[in-house]
């Protein structure tokens, strides 16, 4: 090999060393404190409860006396804020009460791991408990979804009412998987995960999960980036993914009462099929399709959602 050749490929590799040890510094991105995220994103009313082992976080917004509460349950990687729109336009004349999941947003994750189906709904029971709830309408967004539809079964006293909004549950089955979700399902990708994650996969992945690109800002994209920074999400997003498995599905029929299903047209996550599967399912239930949405419909555009929303309602008797 000449010397000229050994020159060209040194400097190639010196370069090389150059731009990962640059990629590593551009993409390096500790955990973040509880403490540092909650002027930014736990402004008044939010609240925080200690259960479980948990510091979790929450938003009881509305009318105290409104005998028939709505309970509103977010997805895998979102917070509570995911329902902001919702919650403004009901909260004046409805008891709403939003909470960030363990494992996600400000409550951070658990002690012992478990993300596991049947963990998060004797939560939801303790959690609904320590507010005082007896009684609540019950809506989730994918993960969300399948929290309330399980609570359902498990406590049929508690849930009058169902909403479903592009609801997990059955086979997991995506058409286009977000990045964040790849790298945290892949073994190889994901130990780096707990000390880099660009800014640039988070938004990656709230691109992948909006039917309209051009509605995701900047100041949501920082949303979704700062509360996975929180400290133990990672890792707890690794866990969940491990532990992801298709709910009691054939029990579905066995829910008796008021069902409505929301659904993305655009949703690549989890595909319009299900929705329809959910609504074959449950008797009685009502699916409404947005075409021009994404996974997160009630976050993409919260008024046409809610207006669903608010003709469904009077189905569920206070």
């Amino acid at each position: 090999m000449s010397s000229r050749v050994t020159e060209f490929l040194l400097k190639a590799v010196g370069i090389l060393l150059m731009l990962a040890a640059l990629g590593f510094a551009v993409s390096k991105a500790p955990d973040r404190s509880l403490e540092s995220l909650v002027p930014r994103w736990a402004p008044p009313p939010s609240d925080f409860v200690e259960l479980d082992g948990l510091l979790v976080h929450y938003r009881d917004e509305g009318p105290s006396g409104d005998p028939l509460p709505l309970v509103l349950i977010h997805g895998t990687s979102a917070s509570l804020h995911t329902w902001e729109g919702w919650v403004a336009e009901l909260k004046p004349t409805r008891r709403v009460i939003t909470l960030d999941l363990p494992g996600f947003g400000l409550t951070g994750p658990n002690a012992d791991n478990d993300y596991s189906d049947a963990r998060y709904i004797a939560f939801m029971r303790q959690f609904l408990s320590r507010l005082g709830v007896g009684r609540a309408i019950v809506g989730g967004n994918s993960l969300g979804g399948e929290i309330a539809w399980q609570l359902a079964l498990a406590d049929p006293p508690l849930v009058a009412g169902l909403v479903l909004v592009d609801a997990a549950g059955f086979d997991f089955v995506p058409e286009s998987l977000p990045l964040g979700f790849r790298i945290a399902r892949t073994p190889v990708l994901r130990e780096p995960m707990r000390w880099l994650l660009p800014r640039r996969a988070i938004e990656d992945s709230v691109l992948d999960v909006y039917g309209d690109p051009g509605k995701v800002s900047a100041a949501l994209v920082d949303r979704y980036y700062e509360l996975a920074l929180r400290e133990g999400n990672r890792v707890a997003l690794m866990r969940r993914m491990d532990q992801v498995a298709p709910g009691p599905v054939k029990r579905l029929p066995e829910i008796k009462v008021p069902t409505l299903i929301l659904w993305g047209g655009k949703d690549r996550l989890i595909p319009p099929r299900w929705g329809q599967a959910f609504e074959k399912a449950i008797p009685g239930s009502q699916l409404v399709v947005f075409p021009n949405l994404g996974h997160v419909p009630q976050e993409e555009d919260p008024a046409a959602t809610l207006a669903a929303l608010r003709d469904w309602l009077p189905q569920v008797a206070r």
